[in-house]
């Protein structure tokens, strides 16, 4: 930031729109001091919370790489769940990360015995750069086809400057990548004896997929569910939103399909959504820890419940005099 005084400063504190500018004249010790204690503040609540919030520790822990079931291993850091499902001819990788995660991922496929630049295919959960940002990155070192859901096509290929709560966000935005496939409700995506299916789950995201397959091991056939997310970030307008009129609709809709899916493996985008650290330090077991069809039920309802409060919340208020 540039010097208080004599000076003009006119600089860019983390969010658009947000500028100051000062006359060339002296200003009042006091007004001085008030500007220092006030300034922190107006940047907060304009925008730089958003930076704050992408800053947890867990999201670039690494994460001791693991066979979840079958085919299926967890490739991600502490919390930001990446998806490793192997086959004869070439990988499937579910979620980018963070670019600074891409050498975490490439070190964890490779400590399990399996190739990077065999990723043939690269799936989301949906876009925010906690998820996809490591995209352009892992193309790039891969030459991996990109999939993604056609609503969040726009985000992923603006780098998120089209996203309808942050793109107006510096802090938020990151390297643009190509999608070589656009997704529809119901596509399959298959590769060498695997299957996916991509469900449309909006409202975390416009595109929010929510990815299920099914994996074998022992003889048994598991149905698998790889939640998008159900969540409701600081700051999301539920009425009269603007950027994304539907939002409260389709997160109605995410609610029906997910209490639609079989579940018998319960995975999601984080690994705090389904106690991922938890069941890890289980492993070994006679019965696999991944093995939770309620958990998935309950987390469904519990969210469910949240967003159905929040709901009623944001309604009341602009009833409010």
């Amino acid at each position: 930031m540039a010097a208080i005084g004599m000076y003009t400063a006119c600089d860019r504190f983390g969010s658009p729109g947000i500028q100051m500018k000062l006359q060339r004249k002296p200003i009042s010790p006091l007004l001085a001091l008030l500007f220092s204690v006030l300034l922190p503040v107006v940047l907060l609540t304009a925008g730089v919370a958003s930076a704050l919030f992408r800053d947890s520790p867990d999201w670039t822990e690494p994460f001791p790489p693991f066979q979840i079931a079958g085919n299926l291993f967890y490739v991600g850091s502490r919390d930001l769940a990446s998806y490793l499902i192997t086959t004869a001819d070439g990988n499937i990788l579910i979620n980018s990360d963070l670019e600074a995660n891409v050498p975490m991922i490439k070190a964890s496929v490779e400590k399990l015995g399996f190739n990077f630049n065999e990723t043939r295919i690269l799936l989301i959960s949906h876009a925010h750069w906690d998820h996809d940002a490591g995209s352009a990155t892992i193309k790039k070192m891969t030459g991996a086809k990109y999939m993604v859901m056609d609503a969040d096509v726009p985000v992923v290929e603006s780098g998120g400057a089209s996203d309808f709560q942050y793109g107006s966000s510096p802090a938020n935005l990151y390297p643009p990548a190509k999608v070589d496939r656009v997704l529809h409700d119901g596509d399959t995506v298959k590769l060498g004896g695997a299957e996916l299916v991509a469900h449309l789950t909006p409202g975390h995201t416009k595109g929010c997929t929510t990815w299920t397959m099914k994996v074998t091991e022992k003889g048994r056939t598991y149905d698998v569910v790889i939640l998008g997310s159900p969540n409701l970030n600081p700051g999301y307008k539920l009425v009269d939103n603007a950027a994304y009129p539907q939002i409260a609709a389709d997160y109605g809709r995410m609610w029906k399909v997910l209490k639609s899916l079989p579940c018998d493996i319960f995975l999601g985008a984080h690994g705090s959504y389904f106690g991922m650290a938890e069941k890890f330090a289980r492993l070994g077991q006679s019965t696999n820890p991944f093995l939770d069809p309620g958990g998935y039920t309950q987390f469904v309802n519990e969210k469910e419940k949240a967003f159905d409060d929040e709901l009623a919340r944001q309604k009341a208020a602009t009833k409010s005099p």
